[in-house]
């Protein structure tokens, strides 16, 4: 982003008859254990009272995040983990960022599972002015692995919804303003 905030969304379009009932707390439950599948148990998720952890092997939290809003304070559709720490984030940024899994009703009798990733302050960018070094260890690494983990885990959740291992066609698509980190 303009801000040199990392901002990054996906989302995955499926028949509403086969997310009937889908919660955003559902998605993020699911969402935990894919990550630990995903990664071969090398980043585990670690839901506490105080929060959300991902670790790596067991022990360094690599990202931290608030609990959710209590449901009155958010929209029933929407669940929102505000980023709050870890090794992953820029120290003077740690109360910037968060984590959202939405679920909507289309018009077309379809559902929209979303999960999008916004302000963030990843360390590997180092600052508010990072420099293209950095950015392109940034775009390799870390914004690789979160996207490809991101849509494994939605093919994941199709096929666990669908019971079919079917395709998944992923199309880019600009949903704001801003340059390729």
């Amino acid at each position: 982003m303009a801000d040199n905030t990392v901002f990054s969304v996906q989302w995955l379009d499926l028949p509403a008859e086969l997310g009937r009932g889908l919660t955003p707390e559902q998605v993020l439950e699911r969402y935990l254990a894919a990550i630990q599948r995903l990664t071969l148990g090398l980043i585990r998720p670690r839901v506490r009272p105080d929060g959300v952890q991902f670790l790596l092997a067991n022990r360094l939290a690599l990202l931290c995040f608030l609990p959710p809003l209590p449901e009155q304070e958010q929209d029933a559709r929407m669940l929102a983990l505000r980023i709050c720490g870890g090794l992953l984030v820029q120290t003077a940024q740690c109360d910037r960022g968060e984590l959202r899994f939405s679920v909507q009703e289309l018009p077309d009798q379809r559902l929209r599972v979303t999960l999008r990733l916004s302000d963030y302050c990843p360390l590997l960018l180092g600052s508010n002015r990072p420099s293209l070094l950095r950015r392109w260890l940034y775009r390799l690494t870390q914004a690789l692995l979160h996207r490809l983990v991101t849509i494994r885990f939605l093919r994941l959740l199709y096929r666990d919804l669908g019971g079919t291992a079917r395709s998944i066609r992923t199309t880019r698509v600009s949903v704001q303003a801003g340059r390729p980190t």
